[in-house]
């Protein structure tokens, strides 16, 4: 069962500018349809939750729209920044919890089984050093802090706002994009 109170808020960059980190493998215009695939991805595996994006960006607002999500416009604010006022945006709109989700997700499915769970919910990515689902009360007051080591600085600030954390350990969702060897398609994902 949905709860009916929960969004998805996925920020995603404009897509000509993401995952430079990868130009050793592919080139600009690859990278840019990697990126509007794997939030696609992202999208679908919200489903049938309502889902917001995140951007500044008018290319990846008219995808957002044509993907059946709503936009939540933050020129100028950075990650942290930007969340931060989508969740806010979200808690005026009445939505009780929501689930960050970041947008290079390949493997995503499902997002509906971290519906339901009191308190915060982090999933952190393969090296347990990015953080890439964030699963809150719109009205926790919880501080972002994306970049290099945010699962350690998210677990922290997840105590210090909540009595119930937990973390989850997920294949598919901690599989993100961020560097040519991430490219290579997990055997899990291929076997069976």
């Amino acid at each position: 069962m949905v709860a009916p109170d929960t969004a998805v808020l996925i920020p995603v960059k404009a897509f000509a500018d993401a995952k430079a980190r990868l130009a050793p493998a592919l080139d600009p215009d690859e990278r840019a349809a990697l990126a509007e695939s794997m939030a696609t991805t992202v999208v679908r595996a919200a489903s049938p939750l309502r889902v917001w994006v995140v951007c500044d960006d008018h290319a990846v607002a008219e995808w957002a729209t044509r993907s059946g999500a709503d936009v939540s416009w933050k020129p100028g604010r950075g990650l942290n920044g930007a969340v931060t006022e989508g969740v806010a945006d979200l808690a005026r709109r009445g939505v009780e919890r929501v689930i960050v989700v970041h947008a290079d997700l390949p493997h995503a499915r499902d997002l509906t089984h971290l519906t339901g769970r009191d308190g915060i919910t982090l999933v952190p990515d393969r090296r347990e050093d990015g953080t890439n689902v964030i699963v809150l009360p719109t009205d926790s007051r919880f501080e972002f802090s994306y970049g290099p080591g945010s699962f350690g600085r998210h677990v922290v600030e997840a105590h210090r706002r909540s009595e119930h954390v937990h973390i989850e350990h997920d294949e598919r969702l901690g599989w993100d994009v961020d560097v040519p060897a991430d490219l290579v398609t997990p055997q899990w994902c291929t076997a069976g």
